[in-house]
């Protein structure tokens, strides 16, 4: 007997606050392309939250999704347990990232940004890339999904910011090596936080690498209707959920963005030193 849609058939805590979840949808587990994203509720009447689709198995009919507990939606969704229904999954949403077959490629995830990089990390081994992945996060408890990208990369380096595991120092500082060795790279991918991101863009212009990243960090509603992702890019106004949620590195208005992030952080402050968590 079929599982109900939208059952959750596993959970794991993979970091502090991280969980992952195997979601039954078969259609959008057979639909799916890399980079895109699902809308979902976890009750009705609740926020409509946008989850980056981490990976997928189209035989059991499943997509695996991952959740930072941040605020009340993501929080309850954490409280789930194996066998419960999420309200709804919608998708699977946003332009597929373009994959094609480039030479060697680098792949640069901080903390969370693993779960979006790794079906494009997937899409670009597939392709017959060569693919190197940095991976970086503040401590080795928040790198997430080592073991599933470290299968498909064909160099893997790991840094952190107090040094507790791998590399000591910033994914930029390993970047820089890849560039000061001579070695030829031909794309950089980067999805993590917005000044992460920015920094790479600002490693790799002066060497005139192609450098895309995804800015789904500011998604909101997914149908590009509520403007609460709108971002400059190349001087033209975009909707990161319907433009994206990738772009040139290069041609993004990083300080835009960045100061967009942070317009609901005073309000959010307010509500979790009320004793909520997040938006109600």
């Amino acid at each position: 007997m079929l599982p109900e849609l939208y059952t959750i058939l596993s959970k794991t805590v993979i970091a502090p606050r991280v969980t992952r979840f195997d979601v039954y949808v078969p259609e959008i587990a057979r639909k799916r392309r890399a980079g895109q994203f699902v809308i979902i509720r976890v009750w009705e009447g609740g926020e409509r939250i946008p989850l980056t689709i981490a990976d997928a198995d189209p035989q059991a009919g499943t997509i695996t999704l991952i959740s930072q507990s941040v605020g009340k939606t993501t929080r309850l969704l954490a409280e789930k347990q194996i066998g419960e229904k999420l309200q709804d999954v919608v998708g699977p949403l946003g332009t597929a990232t373009h994959i094609e077959k480039w030479g060697t490629v680098v792949c640069i995830g901080g903390g969370i940004g693993a779960a979006p990089l790794h079906p494009i990390a997937q899409a670009v081994k597939g392709a017959g890339n060569y693919l190197i992945t940095i991976l970086g996060a503040r401590t080795r408890e928040l790198i997430i999904l080592e073991k599933e990208i470290r299968a498909i990369s064909d160099e893997i380096i790991i840094t952190t910011d107090d040094g507790s595991y791998g590399d000591k120092g910033l994914v930029t500082e390993s970047l820089q090596k890849l560039i000061d060795s001579g070695r030829t790279l031909d794309k950089i991918i980067t999805i993590g936080p917005a000044i992460m991101m920015k920094m790479v863009a600002e490693t790799t212009r002066p060497f005139q690498i192609p450098t895309l990243a995804s800015l789904n960090s500011i998604m909101v509603d997914g149908t590009g209707m509520c403007g609460g992702c709108r971002v400059t890019v190349a001087g033209q106004v975009k909707f990161v959920c319907v433009d994206g949620p990738e772009f040139d590195a290069h041609q993004v208005e990083w300080s835009e963005m960045m100061l967009r992030l942070n317009t609901f952080k005073e309000y959010e402050c307010r509500l979790s030193a009320n004793g909520k968590e997040g938006r109600e």
